[in-house]
Parts: C-alpha cells; structure tokens; sequence
C-alpha cells in the first residue's frame, strides 16, 4: 500500500504504476465510465438533473480524462523528443483550426458551441479541445495498424486507412454531439450535421494523421499496441458511449459505424478482458 503512495523514482517506475492502475481498473474505465457517461448526458440533454449537474463542463471533462487514461498510459513510453513535438504541433493546429471555423465557418461550416466542455478559450472553443479531438486520430491510427498488418508498412495503404477512419469516428461522434446539444450548424443532410463539416475533416485528419505518423517509430509503435492488452480501450468506451447516444435518438446509421468498430476491436480481442476481476462472487473464465 504504502508504495502505490510513494514518489515514482524515475519515469520508468511512473509508467510501470500507471499500467497497473489502468490494468486493475479496465472494467471500470472502458465499460463503466462511458455507460454511466453516455446515461448522464441523455439525463441532461432531456431535463432529467439538477442545473448544477447537467451538462456540468468540469464533469464532463473530468470523465473524458478518465477514460483517456489506456490511451495516454499506453503511449507514455514512447513519447520522446520527436513525439512531443509532433504532438504539440498537433495541439497548435487543433486550437487553431478550430477557432478559425467557430469564427469563419471555414473548412466544417457555421457551428457554434451550445454547451461549453469545460473552460472556454477566448469564449469560443474548449481549453480542453486536444484531450477531445487527439485520441480521436491516435486510436483510429492504432486500430488501423492492427487491422491492416503487414500492409501497414506501406503508407500509401496506412495513410488513406487512417484518414478514413477518423471521417468515420466523426460519423459517428457528430450526430450524437448534435443531438445531445454540444454544438450545432444551423442543419445539414447528416443528422443536423452538413457535409461541409466531412469536408473540413478531411483536411484536418490528413494532417493530423501525418503528424502522427511522424511522431511515433513505427516498429515501437506496433511492439507496444501489440503487447499492451488496454491500449485500445479508449475506442471501447468511445463505441459504447457514443453507440449508446446515437441508438437513443435513432441515429442508425451512426449506430452501423460505431458496430463496424466494435467489430474490428473484438476481431482484434481488445473486449476480451477480465471484467469480472474483483467483483464479488465472479471469477474470470
């Protein structure tokens, strides 16, 4: 006990604790916190808590973070120079290219943010806007190279596959987000959401794609998603909590999107983990 408390020696031994924590508790991070976060929002888009809980920005944010934590522990010991630079590169331009199109419209189209997601930056876009919009690309890029296996090595596959997928973690993130009353474009074809909005991101996931694949090594990079059984729950709880809001408000094809990254992660075994671990009276099988 007394060393879970204790002052990490070294990075090493942070990421080593950082593991366990997230290791011991994938239950609770990937299935628990995105159901319960998926049930709060649908409670508060629909009047059902108390003002000072619904739509509470300093909850919303601080659950996200939660179940970020896979995604940042499985990364941690990759990230060096190179990584963080590309990284913070990448922040820059998320900041950047979304507050030129809350303010221009250019390259998704009119929006405005309805519910702030925590503290605001020069009251237009979220301080916390990286923790949202970088997993989205991370775990698409991660799935892809498990997917696609040795053809991940040739960028002119890895590349194109991971942009697509990140189109279609917005397929599925926009309509929810809409619904729900995060922001919204005035209308469009999609469930609210116009297609200049896909056309804005097709910008904004090839650079961001290619900053990722400038970042990581790619022969790490696999070792580790490889080994690292939760590396991919973040997309787990992304599947369930936005699956969930979209089946609610009868979003189906968004549904159909959100199933078809289901279906890769259990092809891949990343459900296949012992949620049963530590509740009382179950054993894993």
């Amino acid at each position: 006990m007394a060393e879970a408390f204790a002052r990490p020696s070294d990075r090493q031994e942070f990421e080593r604790r950082l593991d366990a924590l997230v290791e011991r508790n994938r239950f609770t991070i990937a299935i628990v916190f995105p159901l319960v976060g998926a049930i709060l929002l649908l409670a508060s888009a629909e009047g059902l808590l108390p003002a000072i809980l619904a739509f509470n920005p300093y909850l919303v944010l601080s659950g996200v973070l939660v179940m970020r934590l896979p995604l940042v522990a499985g990364l941690l010991p990759l990230v060096n120079r190179r990584a963080l630079a590309a990284l913070s590169v990448l922040t820059l331009y998320s900041y950047g290219i979304e507050y030129v199109g809350a303010t221009t419209g250019f390259p998704y189209g009119e929006f405005v943010y309805e519910i702030p997601l925590g503290p605001m930056l020069i009251d237009t876009i979220p301080v916390g806007l990286p923790v949202f919009f970088l997993p989205l690309v991370l775990n698409s890029y991660l799935l892809c190279l498990l997917l696609l296996g040795e053809r991940a090595r040739s960028a002119f596959v890895r590349l194109p596959a991971v942009i697509a997928a990140v189109l279609a973690v917005d397929l599925v993130l926009d309509p929810a987000a809409v619904a729900l009353g995060f922001w919204s474009y005035g209308g469009g074809i999609y469930y609210g959401v116009p297609l200049s909005n896909y056309a804005g991101w097709v910008l904004s996931a090839t650079v961001a794609t290619l900053l990722v694949d400038y970042a990581f090594d790619s022969t790490r990079l696999v070792r580790r998603v490889r080994s690292c059984p939760f590396m991919l729950d973040d997309l787990v709880s992304f599947v369930l909590l936005w699956g969930a809001v979209n089946a609610v408000y009868g979003a189906w094809v968004p549904v159909a999107i959100a199933l078809l990254f289901g279906v890769g992660l259990v092809q891949l075994d990343r459900f296949d983990f012992a949620v049963w671990n530590g509740l009382p009276g179950r054993t894993a099988d």
